[in-house]
């Protein structure tokens, strides 16, 4: 009863932790890289910063001891860099050639594409109940986020590559987690320093195409220095409580409750810049609400239904069958004896 009380508060801490400093870097960085703050539009580039950052504090902390380093195949790391790059650079590109309204409906696309891809890869089946709560989140938040849909064809194959980018992501997260029996923090230590490299090289070039604007002819001030050095330190921060959740829970789960963030941000807004909050918008938030409660209540259902034998997989009644078929020989051998 105690490990559960423990693994619970763990939870709620990680999920804490990922919301706070989402909602943190999103707040931070409107305020450096709008027009009206600091004007550095320099998006990619800035990525390269934060996973500068963290693999800094990755090295520090393997050096000091505080975490240990397993052995992960170079070539797994770089694909899942490679994938994790392109899923950056595609919503970057996404949210430059399509209208806000496309670029949001990509984004709540993700649940059912990571759905398809978990029963693709891993076979992986979902309840009932767990798709209707998905579906109401994803109307949810289209209600309160969907405004004016613009799409065009480049926009929709850059859309198309970062949503099954980012999902394989995520999912690879979890998967490699398990593979190698790795920590989220040895993992993103490990990532971290392939992804921060690439994008330091490329990101420069990548914002020039998208703003016209050079990264060397931007005048830095110490107010953008310090906003820049704060969405690095959240970065951190959201970078590894994303792989702690996604190590505990699922990429599902995660792409579901990550949508709380969306009304965090849309509250935010409305508190600290007056934005608009309408009827629309308080609709769609509390139908997303809804649908995260009946969600995580209908993944914690099947937990405390007791187990049966209609309840288990034959993967499950494998190993009952074999121990039952081995069992005669083994009483044999001990009278024997």
């Amino acid at each position: 009863m105690e490990e559960k009380k423990k693994s619970s508060v763990s939870d709620v801490g990680a999920w804490g932790m990922n919301i706070v400093s989402s909602v943190g870097i999103i707040m931070a960085n409107k305020q450096l890289m709008s027009p009206h703050g600091f004007g550095f539009g320099f998006a990619t580039t800035l990525t390269g910063f934060h996973f500068s950052v963290t693999a800094l504090v990755g090295l520090v902390s393997n050096a000091t001891g505080y975490s240990a380093s397993k052995h992960v195949p170079l070539w797994e790391l770089v694909w899942f860099s490679l994938v994790a790059n392109a899923s950056i650079t595609g919503m970057n590109l996404s949210l430059m050639l399509n209208s806000v309204g496309f670029y949001q409906i990509s984004k709540l696309s993700m649940i059912p594409v990571v759905c398809v891809l978990e029963w693709i890869l891993h076979g992986k089946h979902f309840a009932r109940e767990v798709k209707l709560a998905v579906g109401v989140v994803v109307v949810g938040v289209g209600i309160c986020t969907v405004t004016d849909v613009k799409v065009n064809a480049k926009g929709f194959l850059c859309a198309c590559v970062a949503i099954l980018c980012t999902s394989l992501q995520q999912i690879s997260i979890g998967s490699l987690q398990k593979k190698y029996s790795i920590g989220s923090f040895e993992l993103l230590s490990k990532t971290a320093p392939i992804q921060a490299l690439s994008l330091l090289v490329f990101g420069p070039f990548f914002d020039y195409y998208l703003t016209g604007k050079v990264l060397l002819e931007y005048k830095l001030s110490s107010s953008a220095l310090f906003f820049i050095l704060l969405s690095c330190s959240l970065a951190v921060f959201c970078n590894i409580s994303q792989y702690l959740c996604i190590g505990r829970f699922s990429a599902v789960s995660f792409q579901v409750l990550g949508h709380m963030k969306t009304v965090c941000i849309l509250t935010l807004g409305w508190l600290l810049f007056d934005s608009e909050l309408t009827l629309k918008n308080l609709l769609g938030m509390a139908l997303a609400v809804l649908g995260m409660v009946v969600y995580s209540w209908a993944v914690e259902q099947p937990k405390t239904l007791p187990i049966t034998r209609d309840s288990l997989s034959e993967d499950d009644l494998k190993p009952l069958k074999e121990g039952m078929t081995e069992s005669p020989s083994n009483d044999a051998e001990l009278r024997e004896s």
